[in-house]
């Protein structure tokens, strides 16, 4: 984990900008969905929405401002810094 301002995707506040460090991956269930889609580490994102009752995070991503859905449960796996 680097820095205090360290956190995972799934408790990520909407609306800031923030940039994904890194995954947790202690017992190997991480979805290659994950990096297929392009959330690499270094990746700056905002969330821009999050569904009802913990429901799919709504992110935008990228240079090209890519936006996709992702599950809760998988955003747990991506540690992220929030940017200033």
């Amino acid at each position: 984990m680097k820095g205090d301002k360290s956190n995972k995707l799934c408790c990520f506040p909407r609306n800031k900008s923030g940039k994904i460090l890194g995954y947790e991956n202690d017992d190997l269930r991480m979805p290659n969905k994950i990096i297929e889609m392009g959330l690499l580490p270094e990746t700056v994102f905002k969330i821009l929405y999050q569904a009802p009752f913990k429901g799919p995070l709504y992110i935008e991503f990228g240079d090209e401002k890519s936006r996709i859905a992702l599950r809760e449960e998988e955003a747990q796996f991506i540690i992220v810094e929030t940017l200033s």
